[in-house]
């Protein structure tokens, strides 16, 4: 049984999560238990739709599933405070970035953990979603809480969890950056600012749902699209060359992963 869930901070990803299952008509507002000292719109909403936000301490121990939600430099607080209130049962789901399943399980007692790094997108039930959990009954909440919004990849290697941090918990900041390199770029070859930001957008869009629904290969899209000797191929042989987006990209992705590591210690 994976109701109620209580939803240790309802902020970004807590809210994303939120309004995903809402929209995924997943879990209804009366399953959720919501903990924040400062809720925000998204957990006002759901409060209105029936959930319970900051109810009495003994609410809490009816909640099957704990998702942990708070950031990564808080969660020990959170747990101690939560610890003592939840059933000896109760499943927790982790999204802090970096922790270890095993410091997660001392600190709520011994109870069984599934970490999960999840993307925003969870929010339009698009997400993506990296799971480890050292049990099925774990492996199985979280499944149960992010495959309604998410597509789910599980590893059996906890370690891999902050290379998976790295390549796509932080990835969509990657992009929206890059979004914004290309719209500058286009502006400063004399395109209207608005031209650029539309120009950009809705061609990242459309080759984003092309590579989804055509079931090719980046590769081979790329290919398509690059005549030789023509204006991409001229592009090309800048990013995708020595200096270009391949090692750049190990790098970020190397540093995204060492931060990672650092905030579980």
């Amino acid at each position: 049984m994976t109701t109620p869930i209580l939803i240790l901070g309802a902020g970004r990803m807590g809210g994303a999560l939120i309004e995903g299952w809402r929209r995924a008509e997943a879990f209804a507002p009366t399953d959720l238990i919501l903990r924040d000292p400062h809720p925000g719109e998204v957990a006002r909403a759901a409060q209105a739709a029936g959930a319970a936000l900051n109810p009495p301490d003994a609410t809490l121990a009816g909640a099957q599933t704990v998702l942990l939600a708070v950031k990564p430099q808080i969660w020990r607080e959170a747990a101690a405070q939560i610890a003592p209130l939840i059933s000896p049962q109760a499943v927790i789901v982790s999204i802090a970035a970096g922790v270890p399943a095993s410091a997660i399980a001392e600190a709520f007692g011994g109870r069984s953990v599934a970490r999960v790094m999840p993307t925003t997108a969870v929010s339009l039930a698009k997400g993506a979603a990296s799971i480890f959990a050292p049990v099925p009954a774990a492996r199985a909440a979280a499944q149960a809480l992010f495959g309604p919004v998410a597509t789910c990849v599980e590893l059996e290697d906890e370690d891999l969890m902050d290379a998976a941090t790295a390549v796509s918990g932080s990835a969509p900041a990657y992009l929206y950056a890059f979004i914004e390199a290309l719209e500058a770029a286009g502006e400063a070859q004399g395109l209207p600012r608005q031209a650029a930001r539309q120009m950009v957008r809705a061609t990242l869009i459309g080759a984003a749902a092309l590579l989804d629904q055509s079931g090719e290969e980046p590769a081979e899209l790329r290919r398509q699209v690059t005549s030789p000797g023509g204006t991409t191929e001229a592009a090309l042989k800048l990013l995708i060359g020595e200096a270009g987006l391949g090692p750049l990209l190990a790098q970020a992705v190397d540093a995204a992963a060492a931060r990672a590591r650092e905030l579980g210690r």
